[in-house]
């Protein structure tokens, strides 16, 4: 799937995370800010590219400023934020890509 303009999902909560998607250069460029990187960086990281993998986002800008979200949290707010991009918002498959 394609980042056609740019988006936004979540908020700076406690327990949540807000991702911001935009049209990328060639490929995926993941900025990530966390309160908790030390401990779960890698599995934040791991999260939003299996996210976007199953999205088939190629080409991406994704800003990620997490508070603490859960996994399940940061999977919503990347789908979220791309299929916002997209402009969808009915008939959302929430856990799959849009064919």
């Amino acid at each position: 799937m394609e980042i056609l303009k740019p988006a936004v999902a979540g908020t700076l909560e406690s327990s949540d995370c807000m991702v911001t998607v935009e049209p990328g250069a060639g490929q995926i460029d993941l900025d990530l800010t966390s309160s908790v990187i030390r401990q779960f960086g890698p599995q934040i990281r791991k999260v939003i590219a299996e996210t976007l993998d199953r999205l088939e986002v190629t080409d991406a800008r994704v800003t990620v400023v997490d508070k603490g979200a859960l996994d399940c949290t940061i999977k919503a707010r990347v789908e979220a934020a791309v299929f916002r991009s997209n402009g969808i918002k009915q008939n959302i498959p929430w856990g799959g890509a849009i064919k």
